[in-house]
């Protein structure tokens, strides 16, 4: 096989991701959600690459697109996911399937022999901002899909288990979209750093070493409404002065691990009834806490639990924390990192390891068999944005590796 050309594979990656962006809910800003018309349509599209490069298409019940290359039992997967966030930026999820697929055509079009087959992958709800669960896409490919997920319901109220029938898919077909842990040789992931550590670094490309465990809790405070102007502040149960109180212990218990990269944040909060001059009788507030231990993890939520109750009790409120989300720590196997970074330096780039501080399918599919990531610098570190962006050639070098990986790798 002729040696890839980086430049050319990154302006076919640039001008597929432009095409596909086109595919949104809304002509002002990118929102493309799970099982929704615009999910068609961008996996039709999707689907229509991948038969052009030679890869056999189908999809499975969960609406992951598969395109297969090769016989063999045991298969290379390689993917992302196509849905996003609202108001997204454009490379995160997409590089990663259009990677696979121009990784995967050089391969099909030869029609070469290897002792492994390719299945690239795209998977259509990894983001989760259609219905409260996330990488039920991948979960299903896993064999770990959980099915109280069906009864999850969007904000219209349509059930995961309704759409599904709406987009053609039968739930009780779920169980067969799984992969067989011995039919699956190992899973690889491209996509976006969506940090700045590699530009930082000056490096195009970065090996992740394992992607951060995850809790998401759901915290209800309640105390007792009253008039913003009579109740004097000492005779006060305000739930949201106490929910405040709260978040900087959230912020307080995860700056104590920067060795571990914790991070913790409260990115949602209403408070009730809402008035200007009202004191807040109840405030409902979100906590996503991350980490790269799951020890250190866990025990930073039982202190959270602890601070949480003896805040409640100094004020005179109630409180309840319900665990709504929960993804253990995913280490990248390291023979896989091993010649992520050995294709890279084969192209003559120095391939930094790096932790991923956001979920990936790669961390749900480590579950399945061994798994790894690419990282691709992105401008600015900036992802979930419009303005998320990743050049021309840091593409391309990220696909060329790819290839060589694929000419490398033996299935264990």
């Amino acid at each position: 096989m002729s040696r890839p050309d980086p430049e050319a594979l990154g302006a076919r990656a640039y001008a597929m991701i432009a095409e596909l962006a086109q595919i949104s809910a809304e002509p002002s800003r990118l929102v493309r959600q799970f099982l929704t018309p615009e999910h068609r349509r961008a996996a039709d599209l999707v689907a229509s690459w991948m038969q052009r490069a030679g890869l056999a298409v189908s999809e499975d019940a969960l609406g992951t697109l598969r395109g297969r290359y090769g016989t063999p039992r045991r298969r290379l997967l390689i993917g992302s996911h196509i849905d996003t966030v609202i108001d997204a930026g454009k490379y995160d999820g997409p590089l990663g399937v259009i990677a696979g697929i121009l990784a995967a055509e050089p391969f099909a079009r030869s029609k070469a022999k290897l002792p492994f087959g390719i299945d690239v992958l795209a998977f259509g709800d990894e983001e989760g901002s259609r219905f409260p669960a996330t990488m039920t896409s991948s979960s299903a490919c896993a064999g770990v899909f959980e099915h109280e997920a069906l009864t999850a319901a969007d904000a219209k109220g349509v059930t995961l288990t309704a759409a599904l029938r709406a987009y053609g898919k039968m739930p009780q077909d779920i169980p067969a979209a799984a992969y067989r842990p011995q039919d699956a040789a190992a899973y690889v992931e491209v996509h976006i750093e969506q940090g700045p550590v590699l530009e930082a670094k000056g490096e195009p490309l970065g090996v992740v070493t394992g992607i951060v465990g995850q809790s998401r809790l759901r915290v209800t405070v309640t105390g007792e409404a009253g008039h913003a102007g009579t109740v004097p502040m000492a005779l006060r149960h305000d739930a949201f002065a106490g929910a405040a109180e709260m978040a900087l212990a959230v912020e307080r218990i995860a700056r104590e691990h920067p060795e571990d990269g914790m991070v913790g944040t409260v990115g949602r909060i209403e408070a009730m009834p809402g008035a200007v001059n009202i004191v807040p009788g109840r405030v409902v507030f979100t906590v996503d806490l991350r980490s790269l231990t799951d020890e250190l993890r866990l025990a930073a939520l039982e202190r959270f639990k602890a601070d949480v109750e003896a805040i409640a009790q100094a004020r005179g409120l109630k409180a309840q924390v319900e665990n709504f989300h929960e993804v253990a720590t995913a280490h990248c196997t390291p023979q896989l990192q091993d010649a992520l970074a050995a294709s890279a330096a084969e192209l003559g780039h120095n391939a930094i390891r790096l932790p991923s501080g956001a979920g990936h399918d790669a961390q749900i599919m480590s579950r399945l068999c061994p798994s790894a990531m690419l990282f691709v610098r992105c401008r600015g570190g900036i992802s979930h944005n419009p303005a998320e962006f990743a050049s021309v050639s840091d593409m391309g070098l990220a696909i060329a590796a790819l290839i060589r990986f694929i000419e490398k790798f033996q299935p264990g």
